[in-house]
C-alpha cells in the first residue's frame, strides 16, 4: 500500500495514539473506515455510470450505422423506381395515343346491367343492433 511496509504503519499508529490519544482513536478509525467505503462506493456507482455510458455510445453509434443503410436503400430504390418510371413514360406515351373517352366495346360488356344492392357487413349489423332501443323498458 502506497510503498509503506509493515514498520513504518507500525509507526504512524504509535504517532496517532500518542497524539490523540486512547479514547478518540477508535472514533477516528471508524470514521476513516466509513469515509473510505463511502469512497468506494462512489468509485464503484462511476465506474458503472462510465459502463454505462460506453452501453449507450454503441448503441447509438448502431443506430447511426441503421440509418445510414436505410438511406442507402431508400435512395437505391428511389433511383430503381426513377429509372422504371422512365421507362414506364414510353408505355404511357402509347397509351396518350389512344381515345380513352369512349369506353371499349369489351368494357360496356362486363359492366353489370343491374345495380348492385349494398348488403350491410356483419359488423353493422352488431352495431345497429346494438343501438336500437330495447322493448323491455
Amino acid at each position: 500500500m502506497f510503498g509503506m511496509g509493515m514498520p513504518e504503519i507500525i509507526l504512524i499508529l504509535a504517532i496517532a495514539l500518542i497524539v490523540l490519544g486512547p479514547k478518540k482513536l477508535p472514533e477516528i478509525a471508524k470514521a476513516l473506515g466509513r469515509g473510505i467505503a463511502e469512497f468506494k462506493k462512489a468509485t464503484q456507482d462511476f465506474k458503472e455510470s462510465l459502463d454505462v455510458d460506453d452501453d449507450l455510445k454503441e448503441a447509438r453509434d448502431a443506430m447511426r450505422d441503421i440509418k445510414g443503410g436505410i438511406q442507402q436503400t431508400i435512395q437505391k430504390s428511389v433511383a430503381t423506381g426513377a429509372a422504371s418510371v422512365d421507362s414506364d413514360d414510353e408505355d404511357d406515351e402509347a397509351v396518350a395515343g389512344k381515345d380513352l373517352e369512349h369506353p371499349s366495346k369489351e368494357t360496356v360488356e362486363k359492366t353489370p346491367q343491374e345495380p348492385v344492392e349494398d348488403t350491410p357487413s356483419p359488423q353493422a349489423e352488431k352495431k345497429e343492433a346494438e343501438e336500437a332501443p330495447s322493448r323491455d323498458a
